[in-house]
């Protein structure tokens, strides 16, 4: 009798951690989304690019943008992209010299950094060059649309 009461026990035993285990598995941690609303503390917001926008610093946030970005942003960075339309996002047009009017440098650094909304941060996973090499691109998409309006028409031949 002793003997089954000892197997029931162990049996239960083995039975408890199982579903134990099972609950834990369960409760992985969700990454959390930088709130939609970041605040950018003043002294961020007034840091400027440290990197010139050289045709490599450019070079180099384009890379990076395709790599980390496109997928959201749009590969031209005018915000249209099958993935932001699946989950409905609504991105701004890098491309329209309006878009980042209102947006420092530092500004865009700490959105890179810390992320907003769905966007995850890139903190940890780009180097500082990296990102401001990124808002360097990012700026020259929207200076490039302007000078494309600006430019005069070709003449006639």
């Amino acid at each position: 009798m002793r003997r089954l009461a000892a197997i029931l026990c162990l049996f239960l035993l083995v039975v408890a951690a199982g579903l134990a285990q099972q609950t834990q598995e369960k409760k992985e941690p969700v990454p959390a989304q930088a709130p939609a609303n970041l605040v950018i503390p003043p002294e961020e917001a007034k840091r400027e690019n440290p990197v010139k926008p050289t045709e490599a610093s450019i070079a180099d946030g384009k890379k990076m943008f395709g790599y980390q970005c496109a997928m959201c942003h749009g590969e031209k960075g005018d915000g249209k992209s099958e993935l932001g339309e699946t989950m409905k996002l609504t991105m701004k047009d890098y491309t329209d010299p309006a878009a980042l009017k209102e947006f420092t440098d530092g500004t865009l650094f700490y959105i890179l950094e810390k992320g907003k909304g769905k966007m995850p941060g890139q903190e940890g996973r780009m180097s500082a060059n990296q990102k401001w090499n990124m808002i360097n691109y990012i700026r020259a998409l929207a200076k490039k649309s302007a000078e494309a309006k600006t430019a005069p028409p070709p003449k006639p031949e």
